[in-house]
């Protein structure tokens, strides 16, 4: 009312010289216009040329063009017939400039004042500017900021304009001291505690902030207390009062929540109404909620959303199912009853997908399990999402089924996807003094140029070493899923020219593959590969026994035909960092007739992500191989051998120092360092002789074992954390070899060499613990570890800090 007689009594004294007596209006005149049209004026007063006016309505001509907003003053005069307007605008504001706030960001509060009617070539009102300052002020408090203070302060300019300046105080935060819960009897204070997101100050709260009072979390604690009791069967639960209070300094707070706990009640019955449009017996499996339990809200609500799932299931997407309690309060009994509402059965209009700006719409269409024009079943249209997310291709994949406007049976889904790098580069570029300039690069693209498609190639070249592959995968070479793969190779090494040695061998390769992948059920396929291989095996000035062994009883060089065949299964929620479901695999690859060599290899990989909170979750993960020989070959040929350490083994071990290591290299008779009693140097039937200054060198086995448990954990501080893993692991495994020479390392027990790694002894198991962190970046996904070894085997090497470009653990 204040407001409404404040303009009355302006306009009033405003038109004193026009009220001698009515008259008719034979113009208008308007004066003091700067930014304002007139047009403005004419179309806000509700007067026109011709009208006769009186005082009334004059004081209604004022009201309206007070309401415009535009005009500090109006003055109304008569000048004979006409009407003069004279106006004194309202300043418009030229700059906006806040200083001293932190907590709220500069663009927010530019924004918050826009919304508001305040921003840079706007008219200025000084109520406006008074309601936002009471805003900021109201919102610093809501974050338990009571000590805050904002003030706008207003410059006047030339031509009419002004200059706001708002200057914030944001103080600190208040901090709690004490949080007490009055009234409980059944529940320990620390166990309702414990459901508060709000804590009283304590060592962590400088990192979690946990005990910074803000109106919003106290809401949500008791929000959780609240159903903590109705999960618990106390349905009269009631939050009688809260009290909130700030000490004279505002720099502490004190909460009080005062409870009545009431009866706890008990489930006496439960019944299904309405259409059910299922068989009654598959409802009646969905329910949790069982006669003689105490009762639990959150049961109930369950109940009722898997029933709602399962009618979803058979297209009836609009279904409501609710769960209708009725207590009797003399019994403490509670009768439950759920009413099904299956509505009209839905079906799909149209798919349609939004965000992939680099991969192709049918990558996506062909792993859809919704069909469009069939009816919408909500398990097919989140079945169709996860296999979206396995792909990898995607930071995060929602949908959405908007019904179709003008129908009440038919419904879109949108698949909105946010897409990330599915593919990792490397380059590098070197120089060795031995080896000269080392040119090297790698590039796997699991969705080459959109298409879904996996091709990888690797370039590396120095002056003694050339190495090139190249793959390909289809993953839909038919439209059911079939998969198509073939692959080439070549590396060769020439240790010739360099006047020191790098290694005891080197294996000269050249070879292709193809594999064919055929789909058995929506997470499992059967995989068959075969593959021809070459390989020549040269040594350096440095060899060891068993190479020599080996070579002097199968030559030098070999070509392998190489058949395999597995069994994978991926129930995986992400292709990329999963944090929800299985996988697992089992590959059998052995020579076939035509090959040089006879051997094979048994590989199991499987991992399991078992959930623990909402933010935390343990990954198990195993890998366990076994090689051997059969027919007229000996041994697994020696570059066949599993090796132990590094990223994807035991982190904190040096790659591949885990396992057996071969005996002393040795060198050429004219190169010995190592002489008898009589000066002569000691040669073995091979024209070599040890060389007392190298040390055996890794040479791996025909066992592996290895294993390990995550737990993967948000990292502080970072919001997004999609394209984040950090994790603390423990690491175990090793290499073990079945078939050590006895000149292997250590000597001989019995006519088998006592080296620890050649016997299956899980005692010898390598472990360590630690951190790490995998990051999704534009090169693909680097990693990082901190690992510290619990057990270190003998002569295994450690490696505390390691890192990977291209790979994720």
């Amino acid at each position: 009312m204040k407001r409404l007689l404040l303009p009355a009594v302006i306009a009033a004294l405003m038109i004193a010289e026009v009220h001698a007596e009515s008259f008719t209006i034979s113009d208008i005149r308007v004066n003091g216009l700067q930014r304002v049209s007139a047009g403005s004026v004419f179309g806000a007063m509700p007067l026109n040329v011709g009208e006769e006016v009186d005082d009334g309505r004059l004081v209604e001509a004022t009201r309206s063009l007070f309401r415009t907003g535009f005009f500090q003053d109006i003055q109304l005069g008569r000048d004979g017939d006409v009407l003069v307007v004279t106006v004194v605008e309202r300043p418009s504001i030229s700059s906006i400039e806040i200083e001293g706030n932190k907590a709220i960001e500069t663009d927010e509060l530019l924004k918050g004042l826009r919304q508001s009617g305040l921003s840079e070539g706007e008219i200025f009102q000084r109520a406006t500017l008074e309601a936002v300052r009471n805003e900021l002020q109201r919102q610093y408090v809501a974050q338990g900021r009571y000590s805050a203070e904002v003030k706008a302060d207003v410059i006047a300019q030339p031509r009419n304009r002004v200059a706001l300046k708002i200057d914030i105080n944001e103080g600190t935060v208040a901090a709690i001291q004490h949080i007490n819960v009055v009234g409980n009897t059944v529940f320990a204070d620390d166990d309702l505690l414990a459901l508060f997101e709000l804590k009283t100050t304590n060592w962590l709260s400088f990192f979690k902030n946990d005990d910074k009072y803000a109106r919003e979390k106290l809401s949500g604690d008791l929000e959780r207390l609240r159903s903590y009791y109705l999960d618990r069967g106390y349905i009269n639960m009631d939050i009688s009062s809260t009290q909130v209070s700030i000490t004279p300094d505002k720099k502490h707070v004190y909460i009080t929540v005062n409870i009545d706990e009431g009866d706890r009640f008990t489930v006496r019955d439960v019944k299904l109404s309405g259409d059910l449009r299922v068989p009654r017996e598959e409802i009646e499996s969905l329910l949790l909620v069982k006669e003689g339990q105490v009762f639990s809200r959150k049961v109930m609500t369950t109940t009722s959303e898997l029933i709602t799932r399962r009618l979803g299931n058979e297209g009836y997407t609009f279904a409501n199912v609710n769960g209708m309690p009725t207590p009797d309060q003399d019994n403490k009994t509670v009768d439950i009853t759920f009413v099904v509402d299956p509505g009209k059965r839905a079906y799909v209009n149209r798919i349609n997908f939004r965000g992939n700006t680099k991969t192709e719409d049918e990558v996506l269409r062909r792993e859809m399990r919704q069909m469009e024009g069939g009816w919408a079943s909500t398990y097919l249209i989140d079945q169709s999402k996860t296999r979206l997310e396995r792909l990898g291709f995607f930071k995060e994949v929602n949908v959405e089924t908007p019904a179709v406007a003008g129908t009440d049976d038919q419904i879109d889904v949108q698949y909105s996807v946010e897409e990330q790098a599915s593919g990792s580069i490397t380059a590098s570029v070197g120089f060795a003094q031995n080896a000269g300039l080392i040119l090297g690069g790698a590039v796997t693209q699991n969705n080459f140029l959109g298409t879904g498609n996996r091709v990888s190639v690797a370039l590396n070249r120095s002056e003694y070493q050339t190495r090139y592959s190249f793959g390909f995968v289809d993953p839909y070479w038919t439209q059911d899923g079939v998969s198509l793969g073939y692959n080439a190779f070549y590396s060769t090494t020439n240790y010739d020219d360099l006047e020191v040695d790098v290694s005891s061998y080197a294996v000269d390769t050249l070879g292709a593959g193809v594999s064919i992948g055929y789909p058995i059920s929506e997470t499992a396929r059967l995989n068959f590969g075969l593959n021809f291989q070459q390989d020549k095996i040269k040594t350096g000035l440095y060899t060891v026994d068993e190479i020599i062994a080996f070579m002097d009883e199968e030559g030098d060089s070999y070509t392998n035909f190489k058949a395999s065949v597995g069994w994978s299964e991926s129930t995986l929620n992400r292709g990329v960092l999963a944090n929800r479901g299985h996988s697992q695999s089992l590959v059998l690859e052995t020579t076939i007739p035509g090959s040089d060599l006879s051997f094979y290899k048994l590989d199991y990989r499987g991992q399991w992500f078992t959930p623990i909170s909402e933010k935390h979750t343990l990954r198990f993960h195993t890998a366990l191989g076994y090689g051997d020989s059969y027919g007229s070959t000996s041994d697994l040929p020696f570059y066949e051998h599993y090796y132990g350490g590094g990223f994807n083994s035991v982190r904190g071990f040096r790659d591949s120092t885990l396992g057996p290591r071969s005996t002393p290299s040795r060198i050429t008779a004219a190169n010995a360092v190592l002489f008898d009693g009589n000066g002569n140097p000691v040669a073995d039937k091979y024209g070599r002789v040890t060389d007392p200054d190298q040390d055996p060198l890794p040479f791996g086995g025909n066992v592996l074992v290895q294993g390990g448990v995550e737990w993967l954990f948000p990292m502080p501080f970072v919001k997004d954390q999609r394209s984040l893993r950090t994790v603390a692991f423990w690491d175990v495994g090793a290499v073990y070899d079945t078939n050590c020479s006895g000149t292997q390392k250590n000597g001989v027990v019995g006519g088998r060499s006592k080296d620890p790694a050649c016997s299956l002894d899980v005692g010898n198991l390598a472990s360590s613990v630690g951190i790490g962190l995998t990051w999704i970046t534009g090169l693909g996904p680097l990693s990082f570890s901190l690992a510290a070894p619990l057990k270190k085997p003998d002569d295994a090497e450690t490696e505390i800090f390691q890192f990977s470009l291209g790979q994720t653990f």
